[in-house]
């Protein structure tokens, strides 16, 4: 089984990890709080808050999330303490995640080694003296106070369903036992009565459908495009019940374009040909059901980066017929596999009027809005170089995206934070000095 990745190298790695500069870009001067009132900062979110990275949430990432790097700058400015869920030292590793152990030999002339990912299994959150929840094992229980309420996997859809908590782990794993399955996430954190707040939600109300080739799921009511009415009443909701009627200051952060991060932008048709070593090889796609639902990989196709260990498998189609995987018509990359042109469309449409949404609700709350969007597609996507680092997209080498392709490094976390924190100056008369993020590593090197 021959394996695909984007182009890199050791020494590509080595430059863009260990690169730094001795005079990093922080504003350090007269720290201030301004009028806000930071003593009790919450975080709401996602996985993208909770500090998940490389396929799994760890202590390690919940440490380095942006909400707690931003939390450290607070208290330059009178800012309180922050309380985060954390996996103990014993079960550090959470549940579980992606190790960089290693590379492959490439598989043609020319082509570049492929990154050996190993999954980390010991030393687990994981409990085995109850059944495990739809969406997986249930963690070790955190039921004290905390200022990171991110749960990975929430949506503002289930934001809004109390079942959620009998489906999400990591939202179990907030809940007292009598709160499991009756209490909603916007009830949660409405708890939590903040005086400043940061609200990053919505992108897997479209992400879910996305990471998954534009297939709904239909044992998951959670996999397509969450409907925009619904969004929108069940966003106004949510942020109400923390701006409570312009009593409490915050920050939104909106959706990013899914065609920002490496998870769909690795796997390109160059570099599946290159690490095949036919430079003329076609790749093919199913896009729709029967005999002609099938065409050539083309320009604005998005292959997952999921689907790369399965490109060239060697697969019976029939009796003593075999044929490599996503290397014939008889044999298609299939649809779930794939984010085709139109299906990419698609959800930039629905991501778009999502954002509009977050706008509007943000308005009427005279809450500021963090344009993720347009900065990872204009800052991330785009090679840079900061304080004597370069910074990309790229898979492993760009320093900001971890293993799992979506998720950020703790230097992307630190980078984010700082862009809450320029929102929140520019928004709120304030003085917060920036994170030095040089002090976080990208990705490790085995």
């Amino acid at each position: 089984m021959k394996k695909f990745f984007y182009k890199s190298s050791v020494l590509a790695l080595m430059a863009g990890i260990f690169l730094t500069s001795c005079d990093p870009e922080i504003d350090v001067a007269n720290p201030s709080s301004g009028e806000l009132n930071l003593t009790k900062y919450v975080a709401v979110g996602n996985s993208l808050t909770a500090g998940y990275a490389d396929g799994g949430l760890y202590r390690e990432g919940q440490l380095s999330s942006f909400p707690a790097l931003m939390a450290q700058q607070f208290e330059t400015a009178g800012g309180g303490s922050f309380v985060q869920p954390l996996f103990t030292e014993a079960q550090a590793n959470g549940s579980g995640y992606l190790k960089l152990t290693g590379f492959n030999p490439p598989a043609a002339p020319g082509a570049s080694p492929s990154p050996i990912l190993t999954p980390v299994t010991t030393n687990l959150a994981v409990r085995t003296d109850v059944a495990p929840l739809p969406g997986g094992p249930r963690l070790t229980k955190f039921t004290d106070p905390v200022n990171n309420y991110a749960v990975p996997g929430m949506s503002v859809l289930s934001s809004a369903t109390p079942i959620y908590g009998g489906v999400n782990p990591h939202f179990d794993r907030l809940l007292a036992d009598a709160e499991v399955g009756s209490k909603s996430y916007i009830a949660k954190v409405a708890e939590s009565q903040p005086t400043f707040f940061t609200l990053w939600l919505g992108n897997n109300d479209v992400l879910t459908y996305a990471t998954n080739g534009a297939v709904v799921n239909p044992t998951n009511p959670f996999s397509d495009k969450t409907p925009v009415a619904t969004f929108k009443a069940i966003y106004t909701s949510l942020l109400g019940a923390l701006a409570k009627g312009g009593e409490v200051e915050g920050v939104v952060a909106n959706i990013p374009d899914v065609a920002a991060t490496p998870f769909f932008t690795t796997v390109t048709l160059d570099a599946i040909r290159k690490s095949a070593g036919m430079s003329d090889l076609k790749v093919y796609i199913r896009v729709a059901e029967g005999p002609t639902g099938v065409r050539e990989l083309g320009e604005g196709d998005l292959v997952l980066l999921t689907t790369q260990a399965a490109i060239g498998r060697v697969d019976q189609v029939a009796p003593g017929v075999s044929i490599p995987h996503g290397f014939h018509p008889a044999n298609p990359l299939t649809d779930s596999e794939v984010l085709d042109k139109d299906e990419v469309a698609e959800v930039r449409a629905h991501t778009q009027e999502l954002n509009k949404v977050i706008a509007e609700v943000a308005a009427a709350n005279k809450i500021p809005v963090f344009d993720v969007n347009k900065f990872f597609t204009e800052r991330f996507a785009r090679p840079f170089v900061q304080n004597g680092v370069p910074y990309s997209s790229a898979f492993i080498t760009g320093n900001v995206f971890s293993l799992d392709g979506i998720h950020l490094t703790p230097r992307g976390n630190a980078i984010v934070a700082n862009e809450f924190i320029r929102v929140i100056n520019s928004n709120y008369n304030t003085n917060i000095p920036l994170v030095d993020e040089t002090q976080y590593r990208a990705v490790l090197l085995p």
